[in-house]
């Protein structure tokens, strides 16, 4: 089955198959299949998806708005290179944004939003007792779904879309140049955030947020890395 056949079955307008072909450009990105700097040839793209160079062109600019794709006049899309200092920048942000986002959380989360958490922190716990790349991927994900989901919880639509951008870009950062071993550290600054958000401390919750930042900035190791071909990349 290709990818065409797979995704793409039905009357999928252009709008949806640019949707589509972004998040998964962006998953192979932020799984660290395809490396920094990788060149998104549109031609081979619009192959692999069976689509035209204009669907992709628009997914393209979609993920360079999200800081995950960089363009160049007259060379075309590449997978974003972050440098140190953009990394920097990247936490720096989460630190102004996420603290308030922590309060007006503790102010509105319900039973039902608790319980929620509880339900990721319980597969953050699953994907820590697995091995593996695969699983290490999967608990950056699960690490940045918190995240979102707080924001989330905070009802604030605007904040919701920064963070969108800024997990986006971390997880990124971190699928790059994140040490294995910090995700306990991680998981447990998750459980005692969400115990201060349980007891509605809004001030706490954001002193351990920005704790918890700290931590994730301080476990990276600014290296090159290597990754797969567009086309390995991409398959199912």
């Amino acid at each position: 089955m290709t990818l065409s056949d797979q995704n793409f079955s039905g009357p999928f307008v252009a709008e949806d198959r640019a949707a589509m072909i972004r998040d998964h450009l962006r998953d192979a990105i932020v799984d660290r299949r395809l490396a920094p700097g990788t060149k998104l040839n549109e031609a081979e793209v619009g192959t692999l998806f069976d689509v035209s160079r204009t669907v992709v062109r628009a997914a393209l600019q979609a993920l360079a708005f999200e800081g995950l794709v960089k363009t160049e006049r007259n060379r075309g899309a590449f997978v974003a290179n972050p440098t140190p200092e953009e990394a920097r920048q990247v936490f720096d942000s989460r630190r102004l944004i996420e603290p308030g986002i922590a309060r007006a959380a503790a102010e509105r989360i319900t039973t039902t939003e608790i319980a929620n958490f509880r339900a990721r922190l319980h597969d953050e716990s699953r994907l820590m007792g697995e091995r593996g790349p695969t699983a290490r991927r999967a608990e950056i994900h699960a690490s940045g779904d918190f995240h979102l989901l707080l924001a989330s919880v905070a009802g604030n639509a605007i904040l919701l879309r920064f963070m969108e951008e800024l997990v986006a870009r971390s997880s990124l950062v971190i699928a790059l140049y994140g040490r294995s071993g910090a995700s306990s550290c991680g998981h447990n600054d998750h459980a005692d955030i969400l115990t201060a958000l349980e007891a509605h401390d809004g001030d706490r919750a954001s002193s351990l947020l920005l704790t918890h930042i700290d931590h994730i900035e301080a476990d990276l190791d600014l290296r090159t890395t290597t990754g797969l071909a567009l086309r390995e990349a991409l398959a199912p």
